[in-house]
């Protein structure tokens, strides 16, 4: 029987792969990073001169803050790190890549690809910036409430307008959030100029009378170690992670969120309506958007623009596909991030002399990243090479 060319098995095809153990899963993905790692440092090595050994020197010191490295004194306790202030930089700043992608995971979970964290940070910025500009005299445990509840709001008006478009015309919701990412910049760029006037930038706000800052409430009292407006952003952070894990695991929403993500017709058979579990995540989505826009503007910034976000809303995308929505997983993949940036940002200062310059920083760091999100395909899939005995079968054939 003569086998046609068209029907001969392929030299290479793929396969699914059973699902694997967690612990094997982790161990590729860190393989994956480490082989990332070396890869950049032979990159840097051949394009600047850079020697990997210093390379991943750099790129250690300006992950935990740490100004030189190779001295004992520099590491006679794990405590002078932690102690560091460019290691709770980069742990501040992780959280707030945190809260983002926090805020994503029952969105992405229930299948609603919401582009637009980034428009909802800035909705929440710009609505507590407005109070905290225009209403200085108000008592501390006035003003921050207000600036809190307007920046809720906000953030969730801004995640159930495409949820709403969403759920009754059945809306493109990706091209939907990610155009009303732009409208929200140009409000803020709106405001910036009009608060600003003559001046050259808007600059701190209120910044001799501290209205509207988390700091406001202990002023003039007696200097604590919990009376940090950093400390308070991070636990902030972690309680939410955590409780959005219960929330996505444990809850009833949870749960539909879920069964809505992986098969709408199942979830109205069940008896669920999908209409409301999309508007009800959306709100909660942009509103912890919103949130992380107003501890922003309170605990971090004290000021708003455009560029507030720095990206990370896009970002969280990736954070948040990384882990898997698992926001436990969230937590380490948001430090790694930004432990990245970090080192790559000391490497561009040190050496940008040389040619490594902060655009080439951020190519670097887009190279590990894709290392680490390409190694799922190799979680999820396997290639096949056709036996020799198929190959001889498909020659005689």
């Amino acid at each position: 029987m003569t086998v046609r060319k068209s029907d001969r098995e392929p030299f290479i095809h793929l396969t699914k792969r059973a699902p694997i153990s967690t612990l094997a899963g982790l161990l590729i993905r860190a393989g994956a990073f480490v082989v990332a790692v070396l890869f950049c440092a032979i990159i840097v090595w051949i394009m600047i001169g850079v020697d990997p050994l210093t390379f991943l020197k750099t790129m250690f010191t300006g992950s935990l803050g740490i100004q030189r490295l190779g001295n004992a004194s520099d590491f006679n306790s794990f405590w002078r790190i932690f102690t560091s202030s460019y290691f709770w930089t980069t742990v501040k700043t992780g959280c707030k890549l945190l809260l983002l992608a926090v805020a994503l995971a029952p969105a992405f979970k229930m299948k609603f690809w919401n582009i637009g964290a980034e428009g909802q940070f800035l909705a929440g910025a710009i609505s507590a910036a407005y109070i905290m500009f225009n209403y200085p005299n108000l008592q501390p445990y006035i003003l921050l409430p207000l600036m809190l509840g307007v920046s809720l709001i906000s953030g969730a008006i801004w995640g159930i307008i495409p949820a709403l478009f969403k759920a009754k015309w059945g809306t493109n919701e990706t091209l939907f959030t990610l155009m009303m990412n732009y409208i929200v910049m140009k409000v803020v760029d709106f405001f910036f100029n009009k608060w600003r006037g003559p001046k050259s930038a808007l600059g701190i706000i209120n910044g001799d009378s501290e209205a509207g800052w988390i700091r406001s409430i202990w002023k003039g009292g007696e200097a604590a170690w919990y009376k940090n407006e950093d400390l308070i952003f991070i636990i902030t952070v972690i309680i939410i992670a955590v409780l959005m894990y219960y929330y996505l695991r444990l809850t009833k929403h949870g749960y539909e969120i879920a069964v809505v993500g992986d098969s709408q017709n199942t979830a109205k058979y069940a008896g669920i309506s999908v209409k409301k579990v999309i508007i009800r995540s959306m709100a909660l989505s942009g509103a912890l958007c919103g949130l992380c826009g107003f501890l922003c503007v309170t605990s971090q910034s004290h000021t708003v623009n455009s560029n507030l976000a720095s990206g990370y809303g896009f970002t969280a995308i990736i954070v948040a596909w990384l882990s898997k929505f698992n926001t436990f997983t969230m937590i380490g993949v948001s430090m790694l991030i930004v432990a990245l940036e970090n080192g790559s940002a000391l490497m561009s200062n040190t050496y940008n002399d040389l040619g490594y310059s902060i655009a080439f920083g951020k190519i670097i760091v887009g190279v590990m990243l894709l290392f680490v999100i390409g190694c799922e395909f190799f979680i999820n899939y396997k290639v096949v090479f056709r036996s020799r005995k198929a190959q001889k079968e498909a020659v005689e054939a």
